[in-house]
């Protein structure tokens, strides 16, 4: 008995000391591997989501402009240069014209990584928009191109822009894993449409030759002599391909590689925000640029979920607290270029590159979490910064712009320090500054898409709302579950749901935050922010959802007001004014710049605004003329598909 017990308490403070080693091990490693996090909701394949309405409208305008013709706009870049394949980049590769070009020097050959971003983020947001549409002309091209780039993989997996002489042999500026990175996600969406098993394999051999030539553990990858890496550092990403190879093959060695790159990404000399030790530090505001900052939000999550270790998940935390301050009333984030310890502020642009990764970056959070906040706030930044920057008719966008629009000429409202810039306008190109923006102007409604449905435990997850179907399987029956009605154009949501055969599931629709109450013509619960309809589903079983809101007043933090109804910030739209500055030979696409006819610029004094047209979200407002003190009554409206606009209103008293 005296030996068993002797036994037991060896045993257990055994496992006492081995706890606390841990616990210490956790306390000074933050990359050190606890346990897996499991992930909550399943992004569903792409295909088995469609749009309707208003989306489909949106994905089809694309498609058909400049998503489209993104070929015929600038065949320098998507055409001719195969640097994927037989242009690869070698130390004698000429300098190209792609746009803001660097200082000269050796290092631009290096820097050439650029047009790898702009051939792959346009495949992926074009393919996406083909399979949405089911557009058999444009997967016909795509399955094309799609089997020329898998030509170009060498026989060790290689799949990229070096030659042999550069790949893999740097120490500064390159873009081995961001070019990698775009391509990949690419593939990836192919290969959710096909399910072909050899693209798969390629894929995966591809990120095995990462593996080799960058060893967990052995290596640096994100080494460099020069903090200001801007290819290297966008290659973080990676963890995205990572994160879905994980989720498709179930292998861990994925997960682990992808706390990896950022452990030595936090490790290195970059003037980056998303490291380790900067998140750490509350009193540190972002300083870099923006789209590296919001795309590396991803990686710090995916990082976090593949350890399970509490400082990472710290880290984490503190890092939404600082994207948090960078928000404008719309939802766009600081990055006109650079963050430069700035708060949000409607007069400060974003750049749609930044609103692309900061949307994914919400739904990313969204399927790991399963907390219907971060889709709360992918719909607020979709429907208001997305919306507000996206041309109410025209295939076109802004690469930056800000809620506070008065002129749209090229620089920040009217600024022509610099009589180059051209961000702040329409263009369905933008190639003087990068041809980035338009490319992922061409994926975000798809990956928006893509994320409204998600495979949730007991059934399915309605998490971001809109016109949709959804077509997908449960327990070998066909569900088929139509979200109708243009929302959020319209608050009044009609559902129907079908099974091929009778099945029990749960069907959760997310309560979005601002509703302030919900109607159902069916009866359902309440529970974590979602709405709860778990019942035997057979033939169609239709139903209505409504929710109401209320008008709400809110302080930009600078002594302004700005006002939100539902889902909407609401603006006073100027009259604008276009001007033509460029067209394109056999297309119809053209470039637009946009001048007030007239630029008042209202203060507020607290009075209170009357409600005009429920359903359009139009508000009679008692605003305040800067110039005679009177009071006038101006409409304020939804920013959505405004050009020029007042959205907040500083506070002035009136005579």
């Amino acid at each position: 008995m005296k030996t068993w017990l002797t036994g037991l308490f060896m045993a257990l403070m055994w496992i006492s000391v081995t706890c606390q080693t841990q616990a210490q091990v956790r306390k000074s490693n933050p990359f050190q591997k606890v346990r897996p996090l499991p992930v909550m909701l399943h992004p569903l394949p792409l295909h088995s989501v469609k749009p309707l309405g208003w989306l489909e409208r949106e994905v089809r305008k694309n498609l058909n402009g400049f998503t489209g013709q993104l070929e015929q706009l600038a065949p320098d870049l998507l055409v001719e240069d195969q640097l994927y394949g037989k242009q690869r980049l070698s130390k004698q590769t000429p300098i190209k014209n792609l746009g803001a070009l660097g200082e000269a020097g050796d290092w631009q050959v290096q820097y050439l990584w650029w047009n790898s971003e702009t051939q792959s983020n346009w495949l992926d947001g074009w393919l996406r928009s083909a399979i949405l549409l089911d557009d058999t002309t444009s997967l016909s091209k795509v399955e094309y191109l799609v089997a020329r780039l898998l030509e170009s993989q060498d026989e060790d997996g290689y799949l990229g822009i070096y030659d042999r002489a550069l790949r893999y042999q740097f120490d500064n500026e390159n873009g081995e894993l961001w070019a990698k990175t775009t391509l990949l996600r690419a593939l990836l969406g192919w290969y959710d449409y096909q399910k072909s098993p050899k693209l798969l394999l390629a894929i995966e051999q591809a990120v095995a030759n990462v593996m080799i030539a960058y060893p967990m553990g052995r290596s640096q990858p994100f080494k460099s002599t020069n903090p200001n890496a801007s290819g290297l550092t966008h290659g973080l990403a990676f963890t995205d391909v990572l994160d879905q190879l994980h989720a498709i093959t179930g292998k861990e060695v994925y997960l682990d590689y992808a706390l990896f790159l950022y452990e030595d990404f936090s490790r290195q000399t970059l003037n980056e925000d998303a490291q380790w030790s900067k998140l750490m530090n509350i009193k540190l505001p972002l300083h870099g640029h923006g789209v590296h900052t919001y795309e590396h939000l991803r990686s710090v999550a995916a990082a976090y979920y593949a350890s399970g270790n509490p400082l990472l998940g710290q880290a984490l935390n503190l890092f939404l607290k600082k994207i948090e301050k960078t928000l404008a009333p719309s939802g766009g984030p600081i990055s006109d270029e650079f963050i430069k310890g700035r708060q949000g502020h409607p007069d400060i642009g974003y750049e749609f590159c930044a609103l692309h990764e900061l949307m994914a970056g919400w739904i990313s959070l969204l399927a790991k979490t399963g907390k219907p906040q971060y889709a709360d706030r992918a719909e607020h930044l979709l429907f208001n910064a997305v919306l507000g920057n996206t041309h109410p008719t025209e295939s076109s966008i802004c690469y930056l712009k800000q809620d506070n629009a008065w002129v749209l000429q090229g620089g920040n409202n009217g600024d022509t320090t610099d009589h180059h810039q051209t961000r702040y306008r329409y263009s369905p190109l933008h190639r003087e500054a990068a041809v980035c923006c338009v490319p992922n102007a061409g994926r975000i409604f798809p990956y928006y898409i893509q994320n409204m449905w998600m495979k949730s435990t007991n059934g399915f997850t309605a998490s971001l709302l809109g016109p949709s179907e959804l077509q997908a399987m449960f327990e070998g029956a066909k569900v088929v579950i139509r979200q109708e009605a243009d929302f959020p154009f319209d608050n009044r949501l009609r559902f129907s749901i079908s099974s091929s055969s009778p099945k029990t599931f749960e069907l959760r629709i997310r309560k979005p935050d601002w509703a302030k109450t919900f109607h159902s013509s069916i009866p359902c619960t309440e529970h974590n922010g979602y709405l709860v309809f778990r019942r035997l589903w057979g033939s169609a079983t239709d139903f209505t959802l409504t929710f109401s809101s209320e008008l709400k007043a809110k302080s930009t933090g600078q002594q302004e007001r700005y006002f939100q109804s539902g889902p909407w910030v609401l603006c006073h739209a100027l009259e604008a004014m276009p001007v033509v500055t460029r067209t394109w030979e056999k297309s119809n696409l053209r470039e637009l710049a946009y001048y007030p006819v007239k630029k008042v610029k209202y203060g507020y004094n607290g009075g209170r605004l009357l409600e005009e047209n429920k359903q359009l979200h139009h508000f009679k407002a008692p605003l305040v003329h800067p110039e005679t003190g009177k009071t006038d009554v101006v409409l304020l409206q939804p920013m959505a598909r405004t050009i020029l606009r007042q959205v907040s209103f500083p506070l002035r008293s009136s005579q």
